[in-house]
């Protein structure tokens, strides 16, 4: 599990001079922690508890974050005399004066300014008679005011008197140091270690800084021992009185800052313009499959299209073809009742010729017929004759 840095806690691995700042604390915290019972609260992301547990004799650190404590004890959790909890530093879970030392660095500025004296009481009440506290603040003056900065994660920073009159109410007796970041030229002696603390190390591990090899050469020469000096000192620091070096880096953090910031305000907006583009892009997707859907539907009605024009076709054809039966049948018909018509008129015609005949046997076999007989034999005989 890896924390990520957002600038209200420190996290191991992080560049520049916050990693010099919180480690140099805790180093300093370590020469009041020998041997001892030690609360580290807030303890954050837990490097600096287990530097504390190297030489303590028990570490407890306390943290309101349940993601820190459990990064903590994933990552430190096999450190002996070193336990990590999940709780508010203004209500802490440890007895009555069961604590020998507590640290609290860059934590107080971090609560409402009604939960300060509370967590101040709290660290009063787990501490033993003769118990410490090494407490750090950012000094209000210079860290905001002077620089016009305001750090978001920070709810009530304090002036100096603000603190003082804090710790006055339970932990009145205190001797104040000041860590100054500054640009300076070192000059060391070779054997510092009697006159100076000087420290090297990291998150993990920090040890007391072996002997330098400087950049450059300082000799004080002479002919004796008698003539050098008695004492020099362990560590001389300058700087110019306008700290330009510290002004330039603080202005080159501010500009990178400000463009992490602009980088980090691209990547949203190219992110969003990303988000924008894949949902273009699910769009057009989605309008591809419904023209597909659309062509293929469209290519369904156009083949059931031509399959009822071939049916229709089909259908004319035997209208036609059903039509010239029906014409030849009322042709036929029309052949049929004229035949019929002519049958007619011949059964008319045979009728009256049988009428006629009728009439004309009736007639022969009347009395008048048959007197009249021979004058009709003898008159046709005569017309033949006269023809002949």
């Amino acid at each position: 599990m890896t924390l990520e840095f957002t600038g209200e806690r420190f996290v191991p691995g992080t560049p520049g001079a916050i990693a010099y700042e919180h480690i140099h604390r805790y180093a300093l915290a370590r020469r009041f922690a020998q041997g001892k019972r030690v609360l580290d609260a807030a303890c954050g992301e837990g490097y600096g508890a287990a530097q504390l547990a190297q030489v303590a004799r028990s570490v407890c650190g306390v943290d309101i974050s349940a993601e820190s404590i459990v990064h903590a004890q994933a990552r430190y959790g096999d450190i002996a005399h070193l336990r990590f909890v999940n709780a508010s530093v203004a209500a802490l879970p440890l007895d009555d004066a069961s604590v020998d030392v507590v640290v609290s660095f860059e934590t107080i500025e971090h609560l409402p300014a009604a939960d300060q004296p509370r967590m101040l009481a709290e660290f009063a009440r787990v501490l033993t008679d003769d118990g410490l506290l090494v407490i750090s603040s950012p000094n209000r003056r210079r860290y905001s005011d002077e620089r016009d900065y305001h750090n978001p994660f920070h709810l009530h920073e304090l002036y100096r008197d603000d603190l003082q009159r804090l710790l006055d109410v339970c932990l009145p007796a205190t001797r104040w140091l000041h860590q100054v970041p500054i640009m300076a030229s070192a000059v060391l002696t070779e054997d510092h270690a009697s006159a100076a603390e000087l420290w090297i190390g990291d998150d993990r591990h920090v040890d007391a800084a072996p002997a330098l090899d400087g950049m450059y050469y300082i000799v004080i020469a002479a002919r004796s021992e008698a003539a050098l000096p008695e004492a020099l000192p362990g560590v001389s620091l300058f700087h110019d009185r306008e700290q330009s070096e510290l002004a330039r880096f603080e202005a080159t953090q501010r500009d990178v800052l400000r463009l992490d910031a602009l980088v980090r305000e691209r990547d949203a907006s190219l992110a969003a313009q990303s988000g924008h583009i894949r949902h273009l892009e699910e769009l057009v997707a989605y309008r591809e499959r419904i023209v597909e859907e659309r062509d293929a539907q469209l290519a369904a009605l156009n083949a059931t299209l031509v399959q009822q024009q071939e049916q229709l076709a089909a259908l004319d054809a035997s209208a036609k073809a059903t039509q010239a039966r029906v014409d030849g049948l009322m042709a036929s018909l029309s052949n049929a009742e004229a035949r019929v018509a002519e049958a007619q008129e011949d059964m008319r015609r045979i009728d009256a010729a049988i009428a006629a005949q009728e009439r004309i046997i009736a007639y022969r076999e009347s009395l008048r017929w048959w007197l009249q007989l021979p004058w009709v034999r003898a008159h046709s005989w005569w017309q033949r004759m006269v023809r002949s």
